[in-house]
């Protein structure tokens, strides 16, 4: 129906959704779904979660949208909230990942500039990356898949390493590089892990080159792995976040966290955005911080995705190869010749929201209130259609 009238760039699913509570949802003929999708990460809180709901309510009676000449007053709250949660030093505000990674590339060409001239200009990012939708950000994509000719010329400047290969560390960085980003865990690429121990000693061969180190937190941050940055179980501390997604629970929002030699580097004028930190996206941000810093949240997120994955794997379905993940985001292989599109398919026709990626990963992120009761039902569904794929 929706794609009749609006270009179907999604390859959306002939299905109209009308409203949702908690992890489940309902479509325009009152069918019932499970939510292991949240919007692809982005539903943190679920459906009708109240306190967002009335603090969304309660910031449209005050005021939507100011112009960025002007800082709101929950604009301030919530930046100076997410600076001491997240020991960084400054913010930027936008609207989408894809903002957020751009900003982060433009915040590297200058750092580069500054101290390089114009030869310091590539930055690094992994092969089975995905960073946005953007010509930059596209480019800076570890796909070719995501490189056709039509969007061609491409933007210069960026090149790939195999993540969790230590050889390709050893020369890739010198005087040239701007900057490393490592996606935490690589969602798009087909929920691909990246080994700590690699990650901290890409950080410092970068470093060592005079480059400072981003990670795209924008399916991975706040709370979605268990911890409120990915970034922080993995330990090379990253001199610039990007982020969107769950922030804000919904609520459009994205951005970057700069500290260290990032910090500075931008000054007025350097990049803006017409509605970046609006103060209903802030409010609704606060929010999600608030639930994600309350004891025990981001614990149960782990216990949640152990589970999830236990009970998957416990199964011994031949249909499934690698059970892989974080907190909840979670992959799961199809092998023995099935599709996990077809999976996908079937799985929605059972009332079941998932999604692909990478080559043939089924992609669990659902929302991390989830409840036992849902998980329960989302995996029965799961396990039936399994066995008769």
């Amino acid at each position: 129906m929706g794609s009749k009238i609006v270009v179907n760039n999604y390859g959306a699913f002939d299905v109209v959704l009308t409203h949702g509570q908690g992890s489940t949802v309902w479509d325009a003929d009152g069918k019932k779904y499970i939510d292991f999708l949240a919007g692809i990460a982005v539903n943190a809180l679920g459906h009708n979660f109240r306190p967002l709901v009335e603090a969304i309510q309660k910031q449209a009676e005050k005021e939507i949208h100011i112009c960025n000449y002007f800082v709101s007053d929950v604009g301030v709250q919530f930046a100076e909230e997410l600076l001491k949660a997240t020991g960084f030093e400054g913010i930027y505000f936008g609207n989408s990942g894809g903002e957020g990674n751009e900003a982060a590339f433009k915040l590297a060409r200058k750092y580069g500039y500054l101290n390089g001239g114009e030869k310091r200009r590539t930055i690094y990012t992994l092969e089975s990356s995905f960073h946005g939708r953007t010509l930059a950000t596209l480019t800076a994509t570890g796909q070719e898949k995501f490189h056709p000719p039509y969007f061609a010329p491409y933007v210069d400047g960026f090149k790939t390493i195999k993540p969790n290969d230590w050889d390709a560390i050893k020369t890739a960085f010198d005087d040239t590089t701007a900057a490393l980003m490592i996606e935490c865990v690589q969602g798009e690429g087909g929920v691909n892990i990246i080994d700590a121990d690699w990650a901290k000693a890409a950080a410092d061969a970068a470093r060592k080159a005079g480059a400072i180190v981003m990670a795209d937190e924008v399916q991975t941050g706040f709370g979605r792995t268990g911890t409120l940055l990915a970034s922080d179980s993995l330990g090379f501390k990253p001199e610039v976040v990007s982020f969107a997604k769950g922030v804000a629970g919904g609520v459009p929002m994205g951005g970057i966290l700069f500290r260290g030699k990032a910090n500075g580097v931008f000054k007025a004028g350097d990049h803006q955005s017409t509605f970046a930190g609006n103060p209903l996206a802030c409010a609704a941000g606060l929010v999600v911080l608030h639930e994600l810093q309350k004891d025990g949240f981001l614990e149960s997120v782990k216990s949640k995705g152990e589970f999830i994955k236990s009970q998957i794997a416990s199964w011994k379905n031949a249909n499934t190869g690698d059970i892989r993940g974080k907190g909840l985001m979670i992959g799961v292989d199809i092998v023995n010749g099935k599709s996990a599109l077809e999976l996908e398919k079937r799985l929605l026709a059972n009332g079941l929201l998932t999604s692909t990626a990478g080559a043939n990963t089924l992609r669990l992120v659902p929302p991390l209130n989830i409840s036992q009761a849902e998980i329960d039902e989302g995996l029965k569904i799961l396990k039936s259609t399994l066995e008769s794929l």
